[in-house]
């Protein structure tokens, strides 16, 4: 962003050296120089370049306002002057032009009461001239010194003031330009914190969900399936299998003795007995096979890829008299069951396997029983 620059710049009259009109156009080209400056450093280096080359000086400072103190910001002289140093305002003399706001001359600083003797005592100033940048209310100083006496013309005091009225303005610019880099990155952080706060709400959504959806085909008790699960889960595995064209069998399976168990032992005996069937039934068939407590005392078992179902039966039949042996309750862990096959060659549907082998198991429920 610049800002239009009503800059005071002095004429030059018919008479006007040409040292003077040279002056002028160095001036213009300073404030075309100092219009897109952005940061501070690129201000003072400018300034104190030119300020040297419109007086002729020997030296030039470029001196800041901190509180009740003068800031030497920066320098360009012959030999060092008082760069990086602080000063009371009441003992400087860029602290008095800026008091009074308006320009100071001082041909000889050793006959100025206002000159510190001992900070000037080192350098080789012999005469001054500095001007307030901006004179409303000062925010710093320019200053030039010579290494000899000298009166600088009032052109040359003139030029160096209009020098600190463009510095003010590019000051100001820079504030400016510095407040809205500020506010786009404030912005941006907003932003940045806004989407990152509005994925962390996206996950914990999804994750929330994930357990719902978890929960919505599990069975509380058991941890397997529950019946919504299964249909779900048994379903496309028989898809896969009709276009992989590979067999599959379903086991229905009724837990024996529940309402028995519940009637004499309580409800919590039969919960831990279908707890202990679900574990059997886990710890017999593989993770790819579907598991699943369809409700009550009945359960159910998708196995893709299968082609015989009596090995499967004997790892449960061992599996149901291993926790027999090792059971300590009053009850023993039996189960009747009934298998439907799926051959590559049939189209049956799940709805038909579960019929068939909900059949086959109440079929041989009271003439065979696993236990």
């Amino acid at each position: 962003m610049n800002f239009p620059l009503p800059i005071s710049i002095p004429l030059a009259s018919d008479s006007a050296s040409s040292s003077t009109l040279h002056g002028l156009k160095r001036l213009v080209v300073a404030v075309q120089e100092l219009s897109p400056a952005r940061d501070l450093q690129t201000i003072m280096t400018i300034v104190k370049s030119v300020a040297r080359e419109l007086t002729h000086a020997d030296g030039a400072s470029f001196v800041l306002r901190d509180q009740n103190q003068c800031f030497y910001a920066d320098e360009d002289a012959i030999a060092p002057l008082w760069k990086g140093r602080r000063f009371p305002m009441h003992v400087c003399i860029s602290g008095w032009t800026m008091n009074h706001r308006q320009p100071c001359v001082i041909a000889d600083v050793y006959g100025d009461e206002r000159i510190p003797f001992t900070a000037y005592q080192p350098t080789f100033v012999k005469s001054l001239a500095m001007v307030p940048i901006r004179t409303l209310d000062p925010i710093g100083a320019i200053g030039v010194y010579w290494a000899e006496r000298r009166q600088p013309i009032p052109e040359e005091v003139e030029l160096l003031q209009a020098l600190a009225d463009a510095t003010a303005l590019a000051l100001e610019n820079v504030q400016v330009y510095a407040e809205l880099e500020q506010r786009v990155l404030d912005r941006t952080a907003a932003l940045e914190f806004a989407t990152v706060r509005l994925q962390v709400e996206i996950l914990e959504r999804r994750s929330a969900e994930a357990v719902v959806q978890k929960l919505s085909i599990t069975d509380e008790l058991t941890g397997l399936h529950n019946r919504r699960g299964f249909l779900l889960m048994a379903e496309q595995q028989l898809k896969l299998a009709h276009r992989m064209n590979t067999s599959v069998c379903l086991l229905f399976i009724d837990l024996d003795g529940l309402k028995l168990v519940n009637d004499q032992y309580g409800h919590e005996s039969g919960d831990r007995l279908l707890t202990a069937a679900g574990q059997v039934l886990q710890q017999t068939f593989r993770e790819s096979d579907i598991v699943a407590r369809l409700g009550g005392d009945e359960f159910a078992v998708f196995v893709p890829g299968c082609t015989k179902t009596n090995q499967g039966l004997e790892r449960l039949q061992a599996k149901i008299e291993q926790f027999n042996q090792g059971c300590e309750g009053s009850y023993q862990l039996s189960m009747s069951i009934g298998v439907a096959m799926c051959q590559v060659d049939k189209e049956t549907t799940l709805e038909q396997m579960m019929s068939q082998a909900d059949t086959l198991m109440y079929t041989h429920k009271r003439s065979k029983r696993i236990t």
